[in-house]
């Protein structure tokens, strides 16, 4: 379909103005939105209106602001905005800094926790349109991808996503966490932080200049700025995204699985369609759901499609508040809080996006970090490297604990460090995520967390904490 070739040749489709429902995507065409080409960080930096990138290692504050939504300033002080922010304000949306942008971190219609259960028992919309969209392509994208990352590409079928991190070389830590989408063999859509733009971008152009040096093999690198991005999470989602589908019965959304993606155009006020766009299937909530993709004239279109066309009884708004505890009590990880650049796959409990065929320590094209990381898959007491630490779930009795809480062992000794922690709406607890030392990770261990100078009793517990709901084509898992 057209917007597959569009995101793999760097252009957007755009439709006619018929308003025939079989209208072929393949017929649609126009140019995408004005590429980036990181290997010059200073061109990059300057089209995305960003402060200059920070060079070398750098700490989890890299990505971490001095509050929970806070997020660094463009070069001018100000805040960038997402094709939404005016339809935010529209439906009372709180704005705060986050990811260099204003967000809505909740609405006036619905408390953070109202909004949260709503989304578990019904549907919910989020902006997440300050997220990176990037596009990379040519002969050596995959094999670039696979060096700074430990996917494994190659065996990924075409229209389906993997979970993945871009790895420091040397240390193996995280640089950032990412979703890598295989749209062809030659051709990637790959979103990556909004917090760690500058970082990334730096990053990026600086491995991609040196895998050419190195290799010769052509690769294009795209930044899709301006794009929209929505997530539509909740049980209902399915059923309103497909009312708003100009050919639901060739979509087939429901034999679309967790991971997949596929391009669809939509219904639009005024009888109008909108032009391709890419609907993924997975989120941050843990609910079944779809993260939508959409050229820029069309984000508010479509997205007002959604929410007039489901109505409120089925659709709200939601923000940055009730994302935290959904991603929180699904198990997911936040950048700059539950990882950062001192953090390996292994020790970040993510050893499962290490692909099965990139675990060949004698590989001849290793990915970064790979000497550090493979010898950590191994336990100590199995003769290998191990880890000293790992994340772990904590449930936590009495008040919640938050970032930066002491984990203690029995014998009061400090055993580890909250990453994230608040209380969980869907199970009435208080709910946490850290590291602990190795020996102290196992579910069941009792273990105490200091809250406001008191010991309050925490058990380690596995994730998630509320059961996953994902499509895979039977039942939730």
């Amino acid at each position: 379909m057209k917007l597959v070739r569009a995101l793999q040749r760097g252009r957007k489709a755009v439709p006619s103005l018929q308003s025939q429902s079989t209208r072929s995507i393949a017929l649609l065409s126009r140019p995408l939105s004005a590429a980036v080409n990181p290997s010059s960080p200073a061109s990059a930096v300057a089209q995305q209106h960003q402060p200059s990138p920070r060079s070398g290692l750098t700490s989890s504050s890299s990505c971490k602001a001095s509050r929970r939504h806070g997020s660094s300033l463009a070069t001018d002080g100000t805040l960038g905005k997402t094709p939404l922010y005016d339809l935010h304000l529209a439906h009372g949306a709180k704005m705060v800094p986050f990811g260099g942008f204003e967000m809505p971190v909740q609405y006036s219609g619905l408390s953070v926790s109202q909004s949260h259960h709503f989304t578990r028992s019904h549907a919910s919309l989020f902006d997440v349109g300050h997220m990176v969209q990037h596009r990379f392509a040519g002969p050596g994208a995959a094999a670039f991808l696979e060096r700074v990352t430990p996917a494994s590409l190659g065996p990924l079928p075409i229209r389906s996503s993997t979970l993945s991190t871009l790895l420091w070389p040397g240390t193996g830590g995280i640089v950032d966490d990412t979703i890598i989408t295989k749209l062809a063999d030659d051709a990637f859509y790959v979103v990556t932080n909004a917090a760690c733009r500058d970082k990334d971008l730096k990053y990026l152009g600086e491995q991609l200049a040196e895998f050419k040096k190195n290799n010769g093999a052509e690769i294009k690198h795209e930044v899709l700025d301006g794009w929209g991005l929505v997530a539509l999470q909740g049980p209902l989602a399915e059923d309103i995204l497909s009312a708003i589908l100009v050919a639901p019965e060739e979509s087939k959304l429901r034999e679309l699985y967790f991971g997949q993606c596929r391009p669809v155009m939509v219904k639009v006020k005024g009888g109008e369609l909108s032009q391709p766009i890419l609907v993924s299937r997975g989120g941050y909530t843990g609910e079944d759901g779809f993260e939508i993709s959409i050229p820029p004239q069309d984000t508010v279109a479509v997205t007002e499609a959604l929410l007039e066309t489901a109505g409120p009884e089925k659709l709200q708004f939601a923000g940055l508040g009730a994302r935290d505890s959904l991603r929180l009590e699904a198990g997911m990880c936040l950048y700059g809080h539950d990882l950062d650049d001192t953090t390996t796959p292994v020790e970040g409990a993510l050893s499962w996006v290490i692909g099965k065929d990139r675990r060949d320590p004698k590989a001849a094209h290793p990915f970064h970090g790979a000497e550090v990381i493979l010898p950590q898959l191994t336990p100590k007491s199995k003769g290998g490297a191990g880890v000293s630490r790992r994340r772990v779930g904590l449930v936590v009795e009495g008040a919640p604990a938050r970032e930066g809480a002491e984990i203690v062992g029995a014998d009061g000794q400090k055993v580890g460090v909250v990453t994230s922690g608040c209380p969980s709406p869907t199970l009435g607890k208080n709910i946490a995520m850290g590291y602990v030392k190795d020996g102290s990770h196992k579910a069941g261990t009792e273990l105490e967390v200091l809250v406001r100078g008191r010991k309050r009793k925490a058990v380690v517990t596995k994730m998630p904490f509320v059961p996953s709901k994902y499509w895979k084509g039977t039942a939730p898992a």
